[in-house]
């Protein structure tokens, strides 16, 4: 089994810390407060992002980030660069594509893949990088735009341990519990595992409120009653709030989570696995794309279970 390394966070603003560039390219909801977190420590911040209105807002805010043209820009100035960006595809074009990362980057870059992107990509991206003498690592987050305000980030990384013990200076600003998994693509399989619990974790609550709603009892003491029991979770605490509030407004999109449940799928099906449970939560996610539902929060899943719940 790969060795595995939990490090617990103290954070501090060492002075080499405040002098580092460190290039950062996606700045949506989860990149925009991992870019303040950096900025905080004093880091001078080389940004690129798809939409240049984005990234031009954030600089007036924050006064060490230099807002870049292109990838490839942002790779001239920085020896280690941070991806967070939508998916696989989106990963390739900015470091592979057209005015790209690979273009540009500097002898011995590093590039940190802090999204959530296929572990079949993942592996062939850092190979291909390898071959150009860079460095690939593959940490993604769990948390939500909470934990990325507040840099408290769950990491999951994968790589070689040198590259892993270069980053870990800069994933201690933007996570609290960081956890060395193993070899490329390791981390992504963490993040994966962590998307099934999540999805299939918002299913059951939503399937309970609905049982309970449907037959008389008022879902938020369904809730409260099951907090303490093994049915407690943070997904019944977090999104079950929401489900009761039809507070739909986007943490983690329905959007982000299908496309993490089809990557998992996608994983599943080159081992030769049979996931039946993860097979049905995917075809509800599949309807809240259909029923134009992809931008809200995910904990919206109750729609799909239970259409009439906003008509109560």
């Amino acid at each position: 089994m790969p060795e595995i390394r939990l490090i617990q966070m103290v954070k501090n603003t060492e002075p080499d810390r405040r002098a580092k560039n460190i290039g950062f390219i996606g700045l949506g909801l989860m990149g925009t407060p991992m870019v303040r977190n950096l900025c905080a420590i004093g880091a001078n911040v080389f940004v690129w992002n798809r939409s240049s209105a984005t990234a031009k807002e954030l600089a007036n805010e924050q006064k060490n980030i230099t807002v870049c043209e292109t990838p490839a820009h942002v790779a001239m100035n920085c020896d280690d660069t941070i991806l967070m960006v939508t998916d696989a595809e989106a990963v390739e074009r900015v470091i592979f594509g057209e005015c790209g990362v690979a273009e540009t980057c500097l002898e011995n870059c590093l590039v940190i893949d802090m999204g959530t992107t296929s572990v079949i990509k993942t592996r062939m991206f850092a190979k291909k990088l390898t071959k150009m003498n860079g460095h690939w690592l593959d940490a993604p987050v769990s948390g939500g735009t909470t934990a990325a305000e507040d840099g408290t980030l769950t990491i999951m990384a994968g790589g070689p341990q040198d590259a892993f013990g270069r980053a870990l200076p800069t994933l201690q600003i933007l996570g609290e519990r960081i956890t060395h998994v193993g070899a490329v693509g390791a981390g992504q399989i963490a993040k994966s595992a962590n998307q099934m619990i999540v999805g299939l974790t918002i299913g059951a609550v939503a399937e309970a409120f609905a049982l309970a709603r449907h037959n008389g009892v008022d879902p938020a003491k369904i809730r409260e009653a099951l907090f303490g029991g093994f049915a407690h979770s943070r997904i019944l605490e977090l999104h079950g709030e929401r489900m009761l509030t039809e507070d739909y407004n986007p943490r983690a999109k329905c959007s982000i989570q299908r496309k993490d449940i089809a990557e998992a799928m996608e994983l599943a099906a080159s081992v030769n696995l049979r996931l039946p449970g993860l097979s049905t939560n995917m075809k509800l996610w599949d309807l809240m794309i259909e029923n134009d539902w992809a931008e809200l929060d995910h904990s919206a899943l109750l729609l799909a279970i239970d259409p009439q719940w906003n008509k109560k």
